[in-house]
């Protein structure tokens, strides 16, 4: 007999998805019939409010007849039901998936039942079984909303007509163009086309050209051909830069009067070397009793963004800034995102702060928030602070009560405060003051506590090394790095956390419980049970192993794994897959904590010129330091779901720029060959990493001459006919590049065999 899984979701898991859960239960045996009572039984729900939403629940259900009442108070799976609404998930061989609340699995949907339906579009399905399979089926009847209508490609031209040939691998269907609606396009060019109509006889989708790009290839061209396939915009409307120019800039007496004046208190920021926008600063001030006022300041966005302006509407619509690798699109026009928001050095700024008076124990004995005016005394890149860290390890306890006056005053002055010049961002060797070294060796000292109490009390830690480029003046890599967070990157994480945690508290919770109040949270749920199951299927294969038994031992034998595999060749395959089981992080007013940082209460308060989200913190924040009520939670929760949605695109385009340079950067590298790791197996090839700069790509099975290979799933390989050679996930491999495709973003390798 099956052992039955073990359930350690909370109870605002299993809420969440309580209609998915009660069809899973009602459709383990179709003809029993269960009350409300079992069901909460089944999913571990004993309190009054999570069995009246289960009633609830099913009270509705049972109203749109997906499911039926056969006595009182008991119900049963409507067998009869055969239409369900959901959305569609196109896969990239052109078959697709019918995603729904009404089944438990997602089903299947052969390319002929698609039924012109696009990725992500919501659709109504007809729902059946395969009669000699007995397997379940959709077939798409309706496209009830596009997710998508415009789409980038490059346009290939006849006499009359043309069609463009989408780069996303998940657009199946050509789009037809005809000569009228080409827009001065040639062929060719990559153009963006929007999708117009799609005639009940046509295979293809009408459209017309919306957007002329370039040609294929041109770094430009593909760069806003990125940004453009996830409608990010890469320029601002004229009256949007008007907006901004016309903003009054000045810092009145009358509005610092408002403010609580921190300009006299040692402030400094710490920002890559790179970085245009220094939204956050830290101040450090020693106080009498031996403890110390930290001061964490951010850019008061809020007090220039005002609510329903045209600039104000840009913003939301953006609601993040992306980070390609050459470039940053801005959600506010520079003259705020780098000139009167940034907390530049020897200037005055308004700030929005979280003040908060720590002892030695990193504990926090008291803390402020509120509006602020503050004057920074230093700018520091990462690299800067880091060597102050690491060139003054002996110092790191120079206040420490151990030392007399004099003793400190003596350390104070061995302190090794030059920047050399090959670190230094100016390129010219530079001294620090003594007061802002001891701040930066003391906020160190401070951060690392308070990680520790973080890890401790199950917080996950994902290090990883991030890809970087070395790019010429034309933008073309010529090199690859690798970045990885140290300590000063970790001072700062560990300081914005606080922040993020501290306001959300402040807010959320009131005598130790819910306030009730409107806010806008982070959430990250805890991983799926089934895709940690996976994990640990194949982590296995490397000798690794994780305990999933409760939420502590989940979290500890992660981090153990994170651990264990740092630096080796898997590390970045089994890191990736790591991430893969966890839940993603989103915006909501419903707060359910956040696993992965192991905090009940967190926000994002910490980077209003870059995250909508962030200036409506502030927005509320200051709402309720003023006494203000609590506005209704419905419109605040649809500007979190569209801040989550810009938040993913964002995030997809910036993984494509990483892919594109990737490419661009093989293509110098053809004829060389590379130690790899396989970091996937298919049906149709393996995928391998490149060791030393870990692009990846594929190996056709087709393109592997010395056997015929065959996929075995189980073992996460493909194997040879006659010699039974296997290539397995993980394996070392060398390879060679194939072919370089800039279009679609992919490498093909061939196999360099023994």
């Amino acid at each position: 007999m099956p052992k039955k899984k073990k359930i350690y979701k909370k109870k605002g898991k299993i809420i969440k998805d309580l209609t998915r859960n009660i069809f899973r239960i009602l459709n383990e045996d179709s003809s029993k019939f269960y009350n409300y009572k079992q069901i909460a039984g089944k999913l571990g729900i004993s309190d009054t409010d999570g069995k009246t939403q289960i009633l609830k629940k099913l009270t509705e259900l049972t109203a749109t007849k997906k499911i039926k009442e056969v006595d009182r108070g008991k119900f049963q799976i409507n067998e009869d039901r055969k239409y369900s609404i959901g959305t569609l998930d196109i896969t990239s061989n052109g078959n697709g998936y019918f995603i729904t609340d009404d089944y438990e699995d997602d089903i299947f949907i052969p390319n002929v039942n698609l039924g012109k339906g696009l990725h992500g579009d919501v659709v109504r399905a007809y729902i059946y079984q395969r009669k000699r399979s007995k397997k379940v089926e959709a077939d798409i009847v309706e496209v009830l909303e596009r997710a998508k209508t415009e789409f980038v490609g490059v346009l290939q031209k006849n006499k009359n007509f043309g069609f463009v040939i989408p780069d996303n691998n998940k657009m199946y269907a050509d789009i037809f163009i005809s000569q009228n609606k080409m827009n001065g396009a040639e062929h060719g060019d990559k153009v963006q086309a929007t999708i117009s109509d799609w005639p009940e006889n046509s295979k293809n989708p009408f459209g017309k050209i919306t957007t002329v790009l370039g040609k294929p290839g041109d770094h430009n061209t593909e760069m806003h051909s990125i940004l453009l396939e996830y409608d990010l915009p890469y320029e601002f409307p004229a009256e949007v830069e008007k907006d901004a120019e016309n903003l009054s800039i000045e810092i009145t007496k009358d509005e610092i009067s408002k403010r609580r004046d921190m300009r006299k208190d040692l402030t400094f920021t710490i920002d890559p070397k790179d970085a245009k926008d220094f939204d956050d600063a830290l101040s450090f001030t020693k106080l009498e009793n031996g403890n110390y006022e930290v001061g964490i300041h951010i850019a008061d966005v809020s007090h220039y963004l005002q609510q329903d302006t045209i600039l104000d509407h840009e913003a939301y619509e953006r609601a993040t800034s992306v980070y390609l690798v050459d470039r940053v699109v801005p959600m506010l026009p520079e003259m705020l995102s780098n000139g009167v928001c940034s907390l530049r050095p020897n200037e005055e700024k308004l700030t929005f702060s979280a003040v908060f008076e720590i002892n030695e124990k990193a504990q926090i004995v008291g803390e402020w928030f509120g509006r602020t005016v503050t004057y920074s005394d230093q700018r520091f890149a990462y690299e800067e602070a880091q060597y102050l860290i690491e060139q003054n390890q002996e110092n790191k306890s120079v206040t420490s009560s151990e030392f007399s006056k004099d003793e400190n005053i003596s350390i104070k002055k061995s302190f090794k405060n030059t920047i050399p010049n090959d670190v230094s961002i100016t390129g010219a060797a530079y001294k620090v003051s003594t007061e802002i070294v001891e701040a930066t060796l003391k906020l160190d000292e401070l951060a690392k506590k308070l990680r520790k109490k973080r890890m401790k009390q199950g917080a996950i830690s994902f290090d990883r090394v991030e890809v970087k480029f070395h790019l010429d003046e034309e933008a073309n890599p010529v090199g690859v790095f690798f970045k990885s967070s140290k300590d000063a990157n970790k001072l700062i994480e560990e300081f914005m956390l606080l922040a993020n945690r501290k306001v959300a508290e402040f807010i959320g919770q009131k005598q130790g419980r819910p306030s009730g109040k409107t806010f806008i949270y982070r959430v990250h749920d805890e991983p799926d049970v089934e895709k940690l199951a996976s994990l640990q299927n194949i982590i296995s294969k490397f000798g690794y192993k994780i305990n999933t038994d409760t939420k502590e031992t989940t979290s500890d034998s992660l981090n153990q794994l994170l651990s264990d595999v740092h630096g080796k060749a898997e590390s970045n395959m089994i890191e990736t897959l790591t991430i893969r089981t966890m839940s993603k992080a989103v915006y909501t007013t419903q707060n359910i904590g956040h696993y992965g940082l192991a905090f009940n209460y967190y926000s994002h308060f910490t980077s209003p010129i870059r995250r909508y989200p962030d200036v409506m913190t502030h927005r509320l924040l200051q709402h309720y330091l003023d006494g203000g009520n609590s506005p209704k939670a419905l419109s605040y929760e649809e500007k979190c779901k569209h801040s989550s949605k810009r938040e993913e695109l964002a995030s997809k385009a910036e993984r494509d720029s990483i892919k594109y340079m990737q490419v661009k950067y093989m293509q110098e590298h053809k004829n060389e060959i590379f130690e790899g790791v396989i970091t996937g197996v298919t049906e149709w090839g393996i995928y391998v990493e490149i060791k030393q700069n870990k692009c990846e790509g594929m190996v056709r099975i087709r393109d592997i001459k010395s056997d015929y290979y065959i996929f075995d799933e189980k073992q996460y390989a493909i194997v040879g006919q006659s010699t039974k050679q296997m290539y397995q996930l993980g394996d070392d491999v060398s390879v060679q590049v194939k072919k370089t495709d800039l279009e679609r973003k992919h490498l093909d390798f061939n196999l360099i065999e023994d």
